[in-house]
């Protein structure tokens, strides 16, 4: 009778050891998000806060890292990048006049003066700014030999994908190489999905260990200048 009366109390133990574990195991993983506007007198940067604020870019940077995951198909930390933090820096760029945004490792850089130029509402445009640029610290980068067109593409590939296509992009079927990147390559991504479900998902993970332009034929089965020659067809105009 001891022994059975034990069994129950030795279950319950394990039960809360496990939960708590979970629990420890959740709070580790948590994403630690910061946002910081360091030029706030501006009209840029008075207009970040007014329209977005630090609450609504948190709020970007949390539905964009999770809609990555779900794109790379990264369900489980044990996937992802190892990042515990992302900071988005709202800053002016005068020496950059081309330039929105850009990412180094985990840290965003998003330009001031951008938001002062944009007429009407900012919030869809800056949302699809930084699914790009989240996009960037998720992905991995064949240990820095996979070329720019590639990355910049994905990340542009995650943007389209959320809905987010910006206005003045290239339409699909555009460009004149597959890796010219942004919209160009996002559209061939997007028609190499169609080919292989998961493609992006995959050319990320391989992305991991290295870079090989025959990680397309490995995927689908076609080189990637077949691919282009089958994309670019797929758009060209009736004779």
């Amino acid at each position: 009778m001891a022994a059975s009366s034990a069994s129950p109390k030795r279950l319950l133990i394990v039960i809360l050891c496990m939960a708590l574990m979970i629990m420890m195991g959740q709070k580790i993983q948590a994403l630690d998000l910061e946002v910081t506007n360091n030029d706030q007198g501006s009209d840029g940067g008075k207009r970040f806060d007014a329209e977005i604020g630090k609450s609504g870019a948190m709020e970007m940077l949390d539905s964009a890292s999770k809609f990555v995951w779900d794109t790379f198909r990264q369900q489980s930390p044990a996937d992802r990048k190892n990042v515990q933090k992302i900071s988005l820096i709202v800053e002016s760029m005068p020496d950059k006049p081309s330039i929105v945004a850009y990412t180094i490792g985990e840290e965003i850089h998003l330009k001031s003066e951008s938001m002062a130029g944009t007429q009407g509402d900012i919030k869809t445009g800056i949302r699809g700014v930084l699914y790009h640029e989240v996009t960037h610290v998720w992905q991995w980068f064949g240990n820095g030999n996979a070329p720019s067109g590639l990355t910049e593409g994905i990340a542009d590939y995650v943007r389209l994908t959320a809905g987010l296509v910006d206005p003045n992009w290239v339409k699909p079927g555009g460009g004149d190489r597959w890796d010219e990147g942004y919209a160009v390559t996002a559209y061939f991504l997007q028609y190499c999905e169609s080919v292989s479900s998961g493609f992006v998902a995959n050319m990320n993970a391989k992305l991991a260990g290295g870079w090989d332009v025959g990680f397309f034929k490995d995927l689908t089965g076609k080189s990637v200048d077949e691919l282009w020659n089958d994309y670019k067809a797929k758009y060209a105009s009736p004779a």
